[in-house]
């Protein structure tokens, strides 16, 4: 397995785990570090907001998996030539 595909695995189970990590914390405080009572309703518009933040770190994988295959498809054909 290609170098690129190990970091690119390795990056989206870290990016994984610290969504859960996130969502984990969000949905399980009672309250937040102002002393703010943390209904249903704050915890869903938190969660929006880190699940918004994660977008930029998804999008980038994205774009990274397209340009591995890419590279891929190039190098298998090059090798069939």
């Amino acid at each position: 397995m290609k170098i690129s595909w190990i970091f690119w695995w390795i990056s989206n189970v870290f990016w994984m785990i610290l969504f859960v990590v996130g969502t984990v914390f969000v949905w399980s405080r009672e309250v937040d570090g102002s002393g703010a009572v943390q209904t249903p309703e704050t915890k869903l518009l938190l969660f929006l907001v880190l699940l918004l933040a994660s977008l930029i770190p998804a999008i980038i994988q994205v774009i990274w998996l397209i340009i591995n295959l890419v590279i891929n498809n190039n190098k298998k054909a090059n090798i069939q030539q």
